[in-house]
């Protein structure tokens, strides 16, 4: 699944910990995320998207 979150971190300027400790996850699973390596459960993908104020077809989308 192709993915936004590095680009909004990168725009609120924080590094993949700090967006982890918002997220209560660790940064290595921030960092598979970003990369394409992991797909976050349904749950934390909501997570995602009520931090970054965006639904979640706007930041997660099918390859």
């Amino acid at each position: 699944m192709r993915n936004r979150l590095k680009a909004l971190r990168s725009e609120r300027g924080w590094s993949q910990a700090e967006l982890a400790e918002r997220l209560d996850v660790s940064r290595q699973s921030v960092n598979a995320i970003e990369t394409g390596k992991y797909d976050p459960s349904l749950p934390l993908a909501f997570r995602i998207a009520r931090l970054f104020g965006q639904p979640i077809e706007a930041i997660f989308e099918e390859r």
